[in-house]
């Protein structure tokens, strides 16, 4: 029987650049002690981790140029089954620029260039032939669409795994986006909706500040269409949330100096805890484990299966609440 797989949709990728410097100034040159480049955007981080996590992975993307030949080539290289729309131009690059001597991330993300809409008629194309075989798990859908995308791109593919069109069943949707897009994503009721602290307040118009903001929010979330709203609060943990339950999931104390991507490492760890038939609540521990693993190594998505185990095992579960949100 052929394994399940775990399909990630990479709308808006990019060449990931990582610099660390002693010490960052304005104005001044500045000679790097390490650089690290990965193929990125958050579809393919995601991609990446859960490969690393021993998923079985195929990646749906958008890519132009020169830097979409290195990405179609770093993603084969890391054994991933890459699918891609080519278009014009030239695939963009963000950097993350690390100052050692405060820890703090300085961020540059490029906004990509705009696609032909025929573009995106062909990444629809592509997941509904993917998942023709009947072997797609879940599918996975991340981060910003290019300009040029229709703004219900990502509504359009949930529509496309709900109906079935993707093999003999619908396929359950996992997705991490925001604004528009996040919202027709809900109107196809996805499995699972993950956001950030700020995604969720965008969507809710509820200020995320604390696990019991964060749960409020999710609950918002779930009566708009989300069977599980995953909330993410960086050091805070998660908290996961259904219409019956709600549990805070509180992080160990480690702590890593490269936090780009850990956002997407968890969704490729709940990812692939759902492709192993893991409950919610032991998926979404899978997804934290992978994004503190993620903080450890330079490269977003390039964590160290190796240090999964005792993470997980530092990681506890909070709450578990028997609730009904249609009650107020």
């Amino acid at each position: 029987m052929t394994q399940q797989r775990i399909l990630f949709v990479a709308a808006n990728p990019s060449i990931d650049r990582l610099y660390e410097v002693d010490r960052l100034e304005a104005g001044a040159i500045h000679r790097p002690h390490g650089v690290v480049a990965v193929p990125g955007g958050k579809g393919l981080n995601a991609a990446r981790a859960a490969a690393r996590l021993g998923a079985r992975v195929t990646a749906v993307g958008l890519i132009a140029g020169k830097s979409g030949d290195w990405i179609e080539a770093a993603i084969a290289a890391r054994g991933i089954d890459g699918r891609w729309i080519r278009t014009t131009g030239e695939t963009r690059t963000c950097v993350s620029i690390l100052d050692r001597s405060s820890g703090v991330m300085t961020e540059f993300y490029e906004r990509g260039e705009p696609i032909d809409p025929k573009a995106w008629e062909g990444i629809e194309r592509l997941v509904g032939e993917a998942g023709g075989a009947g072997d797609v798990a879940a599918i996975a859908l991340s981060g910003s669409l290019p300009p040029g995308a229709p703004a219900d791109g990502f509504g359009r593919i949930s529509a496309i795994a709900r109906s079935g069109r993707t093999g003999s069943r619908p396929v359950p949707v996992l997705a991490d986006t925001y604004g528009p897009a996040l919202q027709s994503v809900l109107a196809e009721r996805p499995a699972i909706v993950k956001v950030n602290a700020d995604e969720a307040g965008e969507a809710t118009n509820i200020a995320v500040t604390d696990p019991e903001s964060a749960e409020a929010a999710a609950a918002a979330l779930v009566l708009k269409g989300a069977a599980c709203v995953v909330v993410t609060l960086g050091r805070g943990g998660a908290v996961v949330v259904t219409a019956t339950s709600a549990v805070r999931l509180v992080p160990p104390e480690i702590r890593g100096s490269y936090s780009v991507g850990s956002g997407d490492a968890f969704l490729g760890g709940l990812a692939v805890g759902l492709w192993r038939g893991e409950e919610m609540i032991d998926a979404a521990r899978l997804g934290l484990a992978a994004g503190t693993a993620n903080a450890l190594t330079p490269g977003a998505g390039e964590l160290d299966p190796a240090s999964i185990g005792s993470i997980l095992d530092s990681i506890s579960a909070v709450g578990s609440t028997e609730k009904n949100l249609q009650t107020p």
